[in-house]
């Protein structure tokens, strides 16, 4: 495709209001998961999981896209597709990238045979400028034997790849079996003969997952930081992290926490030119499949989003503070207590909000988006005080007058003193929560009509300290 090309079928989609715009997405059909994010003489290079053929999971190659400033993306041909009777021919799986004396490089998974039940993991190199042609080593798969403490299954996945002064070290995802998840290490002098040196890291399933998926290791200040995705065995779930210290090779945890209670899966990160650690991460549809075909696309990438540490060993996130740059019209809501509720002068389902309240131990606090005209449908950010519970809950017309909700409540727990600040996403289905920094839940929800985007806010016992809404703009116009 050509650029006018992509452009077109973007086109495509301008009356469907789900279809977020300043989140990036690929023109049409099904993508997942980040990978080999990258940045490249200045420019940030994010490859995903793509289907080019439909709107649902299957045939995995690697998309790619090209951003000067993690806002605005510019599409691009597809990096990696199967190789017939090749170790990828069954699909291109999730990875990594790095740069190998001056080249870069992919380290991925290919997968091979029926129900993708064989997983090697291989790699392949450019010395295109641009990035956009890639040479599949002739020495795949670099890595086909797995421990043999796993048991034997099928899950060998997700090659996380970084370099040390002894040589370059890989982490694998897999479990063992009856146990849970699991990440395998490895060490290397050239990036294709690899030596097993033992478990990284070994999970509960009753806790974190019976699989593990996507790692990401890296070290912030003092700290370092190891981030997984897990996978119940029949669906993805949640994502964990741990921070801990690393010495002769081995990890030990100090802290652990969830990284997202809700869609956001398989995040990547990178170091940027700015020493940043920046995380990509998928946003699932919570749709149906026919849905998603009826559709013609599936799946975003979130706002990237920059860690941290605190002082306490929790990982911090925020959105990289270029998104700020492309912000549009202006609201803000004066300061005043909230004992009932009040609708905002404003609508849309596209705003960044930024919020600070004040509650004592009784408060509740609720701020409500995609407000239909005569109040029945609505999404609800709500925060109890008392439980210490941060809740999203989607609200929509069933069958005659039924209505229809579903939530997820997830902790919060203020410290000493500590105001809610929350950071809101919002972009058409999409919606990204940040709470304090330091928690996350990203939510879907399918207003039923493009009217539906009223705005409120209602407390008890809270007094809002700031409320400021900024409208956001398409990034492709």
């Amino acid at each position: 495709m050509t650029e006018t090309t992509y452009s077109a079928v973007r086109e495509r989609f301008n009356g469907d209001h789900h279809r977020p715009r300043y989140h990036y997405l690929p023109p049409s059909n099904w993508m997942n998961d980040p990978n080999g994010v990258i940045q490249w003489d200045g420019r940030y290079h994010l490859f995903y999981q793509y289907n080019p053929f439909g709107s649902i999971w299957g045939n995995m190659h690697w998309g790619h896209a090209v951003s000067p400033d993690l806002v605005h993306w510019q599409d691009l041909p597809i990096a990696l597709a199967p190789t017939p009777g090749g170790a990828d021919e069954t699909g291109v799986f999730s990875g990594c990238a790095v740069v190998n004396d001056g080249v870069p490089t992919l380290v991925y998974t290919g997968v091979s045979g029926e129900c993708c039940d064989n997983q090697t993991q291989n790699i392949a190199i450019t010395r295109d400028p641009d990035l956009i042609t890639w040479e599949k080593h002739p020495r795949n798969p670099i890595l086909s034997e797995m421990p043999e403490i796993t048991g034997q299954n099928q899950n060998f996945r997700d090659p996380f790849v970084w370099r040390e002064s002894d040589g370059w070290y890989m982490l694998i995802a897999s479990e063992i079996r009856g146990k849970g998840g699991v990440l395998f290490l490895y060490r290397s002098q050239n990036l294709l003969d690899w030596e097993y040196l033992h478990p990284f890291l070994t999970g509960d399933k009753a806790i974190n997952g019976v699989i593990w998926e996507c790692p990401n290791f890296f070290q912030i200040g003092d700290e370092w930081v190891l981030i997984v995705s897990a996978h119940t065995g029949h669906e993805t779930g949640n994502v964990f992290y741990f921070v801990g210290s690393y010495e002769n090779h081995h990890f030990t945890t100090h802290y652990e926490g969830v990284f997202d209670y809700a869609v956001l899966y398989a995040p990547l990160t990178m170091q940027d030119d700015h020493g940043r650690r920046v995380l990509f991460g998928w946003i699932r549809e919570t749709r149906s499949r026919h849905d998603m075909q009826t559709a013609g696309w599936s799946g975003v990438q979130s706002i990237p989003r920059v860690l941290g540490v605190d002082a306490k060993h929790r990982l911090l996130m925020k959105p990289a503070p270029e998104i700020e740059r492309i912000r549009g019209v202006h609201h803000r809501v004066d300061a005043q207590p909230l004992n009932a509720e009040i609708m905002l002068p404003v609508s849309g389902l596209h705003f960044d909000i930024s919020a600070e309240i004040a509650l004592n131990a009784n408060a509740s606090f609720t701020l409500s988006v995609a407000v239909s005209p005569d109040g029945r449908e609505h999404t609800d950010i709500i925060y109890e005080a008392a439980a210490q519970t941060l809740t999203v809950k989607t609200t929509v017309p069933g069958i005659g007058e039924m209505l229809v909700s579903h939530e997820r409540t997830i902790p919060h727990v203020l410290d000493d003193e500590e105001n809610l600040t929350l950071r809101i996403l919002l972009d058409g289905s999409v919606l990204e929560i940040i709470a304090n920094q330091r928690t996350s839940l990203t939510h879907r929800m399918y207003p039923t009509t493009d009217s539906s985007n009223g705005l409120r806010l209602a407390g008890s016992r809270a007094i809002l300290r700031a409320l400021d809404l900024w409208e956001m703009p398409s990034i492709w116009q």
